[in-house]
C-alpha cells in the first residue's frame, strides 16, 4: 500500500465527504433499512451523513484522505451513555426516523458502560476502493485509542465488513438480531 495524507476534515470538505459515503453506503444493509424507498433514499442518506458530519467535525476526530474520497467518521472517548448518532435533528420521514431510532436504541443497548473510541462511520469511495484507504483512516482514529489507553468499538450490518474489520484485528464481542443483524466488534 503507497503511503498517503490523512487529515482531520474541515467544514468545507462536507459535500465531498458527504457525497463519498452515500456512494459507499449505497447498498449497506443499515443504510437500506433506514431509507428503503429508491427515489428518496440518496436524498436521505445525504442528509444523515450530512448530520453525522456536522455534529462531529468540530471534535477533530473525522479524518479523511483526499478531503472526503476515504472517510472514518470517530466519536472521541465517552463513557456510559454513548452519544447518539442516530439522535438526528434533519428532516425526515416519521416511518424513517422511527426505524433509526429502533437501531440506535439496539445499539446503545449493547455498547459498553465504560469509555471507548467509537468508530461510526467508515467508507470510501467506489471509485477509489481497493487502495487500502479505509484502513489508513481508521488506523488513525486506533492510534489516538491506543494513545488515550482506551478500546475502540463500532457496529456493521454487513457481513462483509466483519471479516474486513477481523482482519485489521477487531474481534465480534456482541451479535444483535434485531431490528436487523448487527455485529458489535472491539478493538
Amino acid at each position: 500500500m503507497q503511503a498517503v495524507a490523512v487529515s482531520v476534515a474541515a467544514p468545507a470538505d462536507r459535500t465531498r465527504v458527504v457525497s463519498s459515503l452515500v456512494a459507499a453506503f449505497a447498498q449497506d444493509p443499515a443504510l437500506r433499512y433506514f431509507f428503503p424507498d429508491e427515489d428518496s433514499h440518496p436524498r436521505f442518506a445525504a442528509a444523515f451523513f450530512g448530520h453525522l458530519f456536522d455534529k462531529r467535525v468540530q471534535l477533530r476526530a473525522i479524518w479523511t484522505i483526499e478531503r472526503g474520497a476515504s472517510t472514518a467518521i470517530w466519536q472521541p472517548p465517552v463513557a456510559a451513555d454513548p452519544p447518539s448518532d442516530h439522535d438526528l435533528d434533519v428532516h425526515l420521514p416519521a416511518d424513517a426516523l422511527a426505524r433509526v431510532r429502533a437501531y440506535d436504541r439496539a445499539v446503545h443497548a449493547a455498547l459498553p458502560t465504560s469509555a471507548f473510541w467509537y468508530l461510526g462511520v467508515l467508507g470510501t469511495h467506489p471509485d477509489h476502493a481497493g487502495r487500502g484507504w479505509a484502513h489508513a483512516v481508521m488506523n488513525t482514529g486506533l492510534r489516538r485509542a491506543a494513545a488515550d489507553g482506551l478500546p475502540a468499538v463500532l457496529e456493521t450490518t454487513n457481513p462483509a465488513n466483519v471479516e474486513f474489520y477481523r482482519r485489521a484485528g477487531w474481534e465480534v464481542v456482541r451479535t444483535l438480531t434485531e431490528p436487523l443483524p448487527i455485529w458489535v466488534m472491539r478493538q
